[in-house]
């Protein structure tokens, strides 16, 4: 079986995130100022929000 991904939006914030894995961390800058990387201790990422989720383009 995979692994779950949580993926949760609120549309009142226009607040996307999106976690890999269920663990303690932190957020970090990234080189795109619109999103920030969630990394545990070891710095692996386990996710990422974005804080204007709307604006992501759909293909």
């Amino acid at each position: 079986m995979g692994k779950e991904i949580k993926i949760w939006y609120d549309s009142e914030s226009d607040y996307l995130e999106v976690i890999f894995e269920r663990k303690a961390g932190y957020f970090r800058e990234t080189e795109n100022d619109a999103v920030m990387e969630k990394v545990d201790e070891e710095g692996n990422v386990i996710g990422f929000f974005h804080p204007e989720g709307e604006c992501i383009e759909r293909t």
